[in-house]
């Protein structure tokens, strides 16, 4: 795995793009020869017809990116697989003829993108076949060989088993299991502890990860520090787990790994700057999104009794409250009866229109005005409301950790995890915020505001 915008990528994914990069420029290449009337040469280099093609090729990337072709790159259907090359091919053609009113300069040939648009649709399939049958065995496979019986080590094997596109496979455990005890995610037990340098000859992995159960196990540390001079990596469940999940395991999290780290945010400067970005982006968010912002009142208001605007006190820097501003999506005076609670899965007390809002996170708009006051960030963890965090910090470990960065509008637990309205849901989510605040930077701002982006544009995750 490769580490991009603070955020770990997948080999295969790194490989699969620069492939189909190529695959997609020779196919536009060899078409101009194939169409062109004028000299190829002449119209890709002095012609700009090259600058013209990587616009196309950019809009064919960012398509399949936002059909999770470069997160899920397994093929289940040949059929599906190639309906969606198709959309992003159209979708592709469809910004080509955008092009064709704003400016003529930018617009590629007809003859030269159709062709160039079913060279590349036809490679781009062979090489995905190709890719899953073969190179997906071979590009960024790396064995993992697990040393202990920990949960969060289980964890890990177990999240490696589930996503096969990170290219990672458990070659199994190295652990004093107890006789009859049923076996561990991911893997069998290969031996006991004692026989780890003769298991490690054997299976010849890319890494060994540590995970050692303290109820049953010491850790080999003479044989640990032989196998690293060795050669071997060697690395503890810890940080493997949080390369691999993009998750701070509360299982294993202690105070000294927070305490002593190098990178953890939030950093004086990234803050500075977090907060200059903010404000420009929250500048331009309000004015682009001013025709939204009406029409979405005027829905709101013309579906259901009651105000515009939802008011709401939540937990923000430093643990202090505010007011945060979203458009009502449920009927007024919703929790009267009930008090606090969190929403759920088919809420009858969103309304129809507030359905719809949520589902397209329209009525999330307001909150650029907390954003614009100081009170919040684009990207941070979600503020939550004073009486759950009461309860949620009683129970969860680091759970006020969080408030030590401004709140978001959106952030890293929620471009990865579903919304969830337990405890088990808000644990993995808090992990992932102690990940986004250990790592916090620009270039992991622009990753999740983009992935955001992806996700509203689709529709995904609201509830």
């Amino acid at each position: 795995m490769i580490r991009l915008f603070r955020v770990f990528v997948p080999a295969g994914t790194l490989a699969l793009l620069a492939a189909e990069t190529i695959i997609m420029l020779t196919a536009f290449v060899v078409a101009s020869y194939m169409v062109l009337e004028v000299d190829p040469t002449d119209y890709l280099l002095y012609d700009g017809g090259l600058v013209r093609i990587l616009v196309v090729l950019g809009s064919i990337v960012i398509s399949l990116y936002f059909q999770d072709l470069y997160s899920n790159y397994l093929i289940e259907s040949r059929i599906l697989l190639l309906q969606q090359l198709s959309m992003a091919v159209g979708t592709a053609i469809l910004i080509q003829g955008i092009f064709s009113y704003v400016s003529r300069d930018l617009r590629t040939p007809l003859r030269l993108m159709l062709t160039g648009s079913f060279l590349s649709l036809a490679g781009v399939f062979a090489w995905r076949l190709a890719f899953n049958s073969y190179a997906l065995h071979v590009v960024g496979r790396t064995g993992l060989l697990l040393v202990g019986g920990s949960e969060p080590l289980a964890d890990l094997a177990q999240h490696v088993t589930e996503h096969p596109e990170l290219g990672l496979s458990v070659l199994g455990y190295v652990d004093d299991l107890p006789a009859g005890e049923s076996p561990l995610p991911g893997g069998r037990v290969l031996g006991p502890v004692s026989d780890l340098r003769r298991i490690v000859e054997q299976t010849n992995p890319n890494l060994i990860v540590v995970g050692m159960s303290e109820r049953r196990n010491r850790v080999p540390v003479a044989e640990l520090l032989e196998l690293r001079f060795g050669g071997h990596a060697i690395e503890e469940v810890a940080s493997a787990y949080e390369r691999v999940t993009g998750r701070v395991s509360l299982k294993e999290l202690r105070p000294s790994q927070l305490i002593y780290s190098g990178e953890l945010g939030p950093q004086r400067q990234t803050l500075s700057y977090q907060r200059v970005f903010n404000l420009l982006a929250a500048t331009v968010g309000i004015v682009l999104a001013s025709p939204l912002v009406l029409i979405t009142a005027l829905a709101v208001r013309l579906s259901s009794s009651g105000p515009v605007l939802y008011r709401q006190l939540r937990v923000g820097l430093d643990g202090h409250p505010f007011t945060v501003y979203k458009f009502r999506s449920m009927r007024a005076n919703a929790e009267a009866a009930t008090g606090a609670v969190w929403a759920s899965r088919n809420d009858p007390r969103i309304t129809p229109v507030g359905r719809i809002i949520r589902k397209i996170r329209f009525d999330e708009l307001p909150q650029l005005f907390n954003v614009l006051k100081g009170e919040m960030s684009l990207v941070g963890p979600r503020p939550e409301r004073p009486e759950f965090v009461k309860a949620l910090s009683e129970r969860i470990p680091y759970y006020r950790q969080r408030h030590y960065v401004r709140p978001g509008i959106t952030g890293w637990a929620q471009i990865n995890h579903k919304y969830g309205d337990t405890l088990e849901d808000t644990v993995t989510k808090l992990e992932y915020d102690l990940y986004y605040i250990k790592n916090m930077s620009l270039s992991l701002d622009a990753y999740i505001v983009f992935h955001t982006l992806k996700t509203m544009l689709l529709s995904r995750g609201a509830q």
